[in-house]
C-alpha cells in the first residue's frame, strides 16, 4: 500500500510512447530506499501508451488522460496537479533514471531551505554512454543560480547546457508559488520551467554524480528545429523577463539570451531563403541582422545539432508531442 504523502511523484508526459513508456515506468519503480508514485499523462495518444500504463497493478502507477493532444507542458501540468509525493520528479517517456537516483538526491536536499535537486546525466547513443557534464565541474558548483542557468542554455553554443538537468522539486513549492510549465511550448518547456523554480527563489542544490539516463534517439534533427519552434521560445522568454522577480545578474543573463535566440531566429530565417535560392531575401537578412550570417562558418547540421542541445529536449519526444 502506497502511503498518503509518498516521498516522490515522477511524472512522465507521453505521446505514442508504447516502445519506451514501460522503460520509464519501471525504472521509476524500481527507486531504492524511498515510496515512489507514478503519474503517466497520455497527451492523446493512438497507439497502446495508455493499454500499457492500465496494465500495471495497484497504486503505485496512475495513468491521467488529456482528451486531446495538447503537447508535453499540459501533460506535465496535469499530472503535476494530480500528484500527492512530497516532491515532484520529471522523467521523459523515452529515457529511465538509476535505482539509487532519487535516494542520493534527497540526501542532500532534505535539508531545510532547499527546495529543488538536480544531478547529472547519461547520455546513451549508438551503443555507447557518456556522461553530459564532467563530474568535477558540477562538484564545483555546489547550487544553480538563476543568472548561472540562464547563461549555460543558448542556441550555437557549442556546448551541452544546463537545460538538459532533470530536476527533483518540493511540491508544496511548486503549488505555493504557482509554477507551471508553459502548455503552447514544444521545445524548451523544461528549461523554462526550471527557470521560474529558481526565479521564485528556489534553492536548488547539485548533485554531480549521474542518476538520469538520457536516450538520445537517431535520425535527422534539421526537420524539427525550425522558426516556429524558435519564435514560441522567444515568445516566452519576453514574457519571462517581464513576469517573473529576478535580480540584476539573472535579467543581463536573460537579456543574452534572448538576443541569442533573434539571432536563432535570423539564422533559421536566412537558411530558409538560401534553400529557396531567394538572394534578395537572403542578402535583406544579413544587411537586418548581420548576426545571422556568422552561423554559416559552421556546417548548417552541426549549427543545428547545436542548438537543439541547447533546447535540451529529446528529438523522439519533439515527434511525440509535435503531431
Amino acid at each position: 500500500m502506497l502511503p498518503d504523502t509518498p516521498d516522490i511523484s515522477y511524472i512522465i508526459a507521453a505521446y505514442n510512447a508504447a516502445g519506451t513508456v514501460a522503460r520509464a515506468v519501471e525504472s521509476a519503480l524500481a527507486q531504492e530506499g524511498v515510496d515512489v508514485e507514478v503519474i503517466v499523462a497520455d497527451d492523446c495518444s493512438v497507439d497502446e501508451t495508455a493499454h500499457i500504463v492500465r496494465s500495471y497493478a495497484g497504486d503505485k502507477v496512475r495513468l491521467v488522460s488529456l482528451p486531446e493532444n495538447r503537447g508535453p507542458g499540459a501533460a506535465r501540468n496535469a499530472a503535476i496537479a494530480d500528484a500527492r509525493g512530497r516532491w515532484i520528479g520529471i522523467v521523459d517517456a523515452d529515457d529511465e533514471i538509476l535505482p539509487q537516483r532519487t535516494r542520493r538526491l534527497l540526501a542532500c536536499a532534505n535539508v531545510p531551505g532547499v527546495d529543488a535537486a538536480v544531478d547529472n546525466l547519461v547520455i546513451k547513443a549508438d551503443g555507447k554512454e557518456r556522461l553530459l557534464h564532467r563530474t568535477a565541474d558540477l562538484a564545483r558548483l555546489g547550487n544553480l543560480s538563476l543568472a548561472h542557468f540562464i547563461d549555460h542554455n543558448m542556441l550555437f553554443a557549442g556546448r551541452f547546457n544546463l537545460g538538459y538537468l532533470k530536476p527533483l522539486v518540493r511540491r508544496d513549492f511548486v503549488r505555493a508559488n504557482g509554477i507551471a510549465y508553459d502548455d503552447q511550448l514544444r521545445i524548451g518547456e523544461d528549461y523554462l520551467f526550471l527557470a521560474k523554480t529558481l526565479s521564485r527563489g528556489a534553492y536548488c542544490v547539485v548533485e554531480p554524480e549521474a542518476g538520469y539516463i538520457y536516450h538520445s534517439a537517431k535520425g535527422s534533427i534539421s526537420h524539427v528545429m525550425n522558426l516556429n519552434y524558435v519564435q514560441a521560445m522567444l515568445r516566452a522568454d519576453r514574457d519571462f523577463l517581464v513576469t517573473f522577480p529576478i535580480d540584476a545578474a539573472a535579467r543581463r543573463a536573460q537579456l543574452r539570451r534572448i538576443k541569442n535566440l533573434e539571432e536563432a531566429a535570423a539564422f533559421l530565417t536566412l537558411v530558409d531563403h538560401i534553400k529557396r535560392r531567394s538572394v534578395a531575401d537572403a542578402v535583406k537578412d544579413v544587411l537586418r541582422n548581420p548576426a545571422a550570417a556568422r552561423h554559416l562558418k559552421m556546417p548548417i547540421a552541426a549549427c543545428i545539432k547545436s542548438a537543439m542541445m541547447a533546447l535540451q529536449t529529446p528529438i523522439s519526444a519533439v515527434r511525440r508531442v509535435s503531431q
